[in-house]
């Protein structure tokens, strides 16, 4: 008899990976002993407003670059507008936010309850955040 999975989701731009991403997905499938991890790929539209920068790879190039990494169960691209409904569809019993997910997150705990949501939200910590870190990197290559 097959023992349930976890289903964890995390949330970000991916903009190409590095040892921030990897240790970022380590930490979030090690949550749960059978962890099944969706990440859900930033829309590029999104990208802009949140960072105001357009991400160097499109939606559909960050999607496929985690899809090939083996790294996540399954990769998604998250909604334009409404991240609840994506949230609800994707049915997680754990979303992990990165330590520096801070706009996107402010009042989830209540979007999710109102919308009878029950997943618990965890906050993971920073690896190396003065060295990866996508804008930091992109400062440092000139890009």
């Amino acid at each position: 008899m097959e023992s349930k999975r976890t289903k964890i989701m995390v949330f970000g731009t991916f903009d190409g990976l590095h040892e921030g991403h990897m240790d970022f997905f380590r930490q979030a499938k090690a949550l749960a002993e059978s962890p099944s991890l969706t990440v859900s790929i930033a829309r590029d539209v999104n990208v802009i407003r949140i960072k105001g920068v357009r991400p160097l790879l499109k939606e559909e190039e960050r999607h496929d670059l985690i899809e090939k990494s083996g790294l996540a169960d399954r990769v998604v691209l998250g909604e334009e507008n409404d991240y609840i409904s994506h949230i609800a569809r994707e049915d997680p019993d754990i979303i992990a936010l990165g330590y520096d997910q801070s706009d996107y997150v402010e009042g989830l705990e209540e979007k999710l309850r109102a919308n009878s949501i029950k997943a618990e939200i965890v906050r993971l910590k920073p690896y190396k955040e003065n060295i990866f870190k996508n804008s930091l990197l992109r400062k440092q290559t000139g890009i």
